[in-house]
């Protein structure tokens, strides 16, 4: 088991008892949400649920924002369990809502920045890269055309992602250009990376390493009995105490992102090398929290509440 993380000290700050707004994807919050609540009010925290398709921006309000039990004001901090699916002026009008708050002070965990390197697999490779982190080998181009020229002239396996997805769904394992899906099934956007199990392989795994405020809460395995190893597609949770290259490379990543908290998935290649696949700024951790004497939820709330209470006063 892992051995659980001391939380961050918050007995100078507890009595400041901050108003925080907690985004959820539907008015009530699912299970992670419920958790954070009765975690932030036990330290001191006033805490409201809602949505971020029910905030407005409003010229008349003190603020020039509505957010729902605030009347007109501001919340001290806000932290985000999700943005939503919806219409891109959706998704966008929801960012935007998460930008407007931080430009006004407001201390956000992720802020709108970091959702949207992460969500966008294209530009959270990209800065991997930048950064000199360790990635499979990834081209990205719109068009059906020229992502099959690219499988032609580096003829081996891949895996093709949706750009914008999460938890395992609508990932294929592409053997040749031949089996590129159809544009309709991927935005005609072609996220392509190097497929680096061996071909024979019969067991498969993969890390996610949860980091917040710069250092590793909690660490499993992920073990499937197909190579797609996410918890959600039935992929079993092992506890895993990680060397201190794999924590480095996880805290590294989560840095050149720009997250404050955030669940990271590594993986070793067939020699053994180990790489960063991608970044899940509202990562859900409920197969972690099951292998784990951590409490996640606490410490991230102890985490959230010291970094509002640091904030500069608006």
């Amino acid at each position: 088991m892992n051995r659980p993380v001391t939380s961050t000290d918050l007995s100078d700050a507890r009595p400041t008892g901050p108003r925080i707004v907690l985004f959820v994807e539907d008015g009530s919050g699912d299970w992670h949400a419920r958790r954070l609540k009765r975690a932030m009010e036990a330290r001191g925290a006033s805490v409201v649920t809602t949505t971020l398709s029910a905030c407005a921006f409003d010229t008349s309000s003190p603020s020039g924002l509505e957010i729902p039990g605030f009347d007109g004001l501001l919340p001290d901090g806000a932290f985000v369990r999700s943005v939503s699916t919806g219409t891109l002026e959706q998704i966008t009008f929801r960012l935007g809502i998460l930008h407007a708050l931080r430009e006004s002070g407001v201390r956000v965990w992720n802020d709108a920045r970091a959702i949207e390197r992460c969500v966008d697999k294209s530009t959270a490779t990209f800065l991997f890269r930048k950064a000199g982190l360790p990635t499979p080998p990834t081209r990205v181009v719109e068009m059906r055309d020229r992502a099959h020229a690219h499988l032609c002239a580096h003829p081996r396996p891949f895996v093709v992602k949706p750009l914008f997805g999460s938890q395992g769904n609508g990932v294929c394992r592409v053997r040749g250009p031949e089996y590129l899906p159809p544009p309709e099934d991927v935005n005609n956007v072609y996220y392509m990376q190097h497929y680096l199990r061996a071909p024979d392989a019969t067991t498969f795994e993969d890390w996610r390493v949860f980091v917040s405020q710069g250092r590793v809460l909690s660490t499993m395995i992920r073990r499937g009995k197909t190579w797609i190893t996410n918890v959600h597609q039935g992929a079993e949770a092992i506890a895993h105490d990680p060397c201190e290259e794999m924590s480095g490379l996880a805290l590294a990543g989560v840095a050149a992102i720009g997250a404050d908290y955030a669940g990271v998935d590594v993986i070793r290649d067939q020699s053994g090398q180990l790489m960063l696949l991608e970044i899940n700024s509202n990562p859900a951790w409920k197969g972690l929290q099951a292998v784990t004497d951590a409490d996640i939820a606490d410490v991230l709330a102890a985490d959230f509440l010291a970094a509002v209470l640091k904030a500069p006063a608006r």
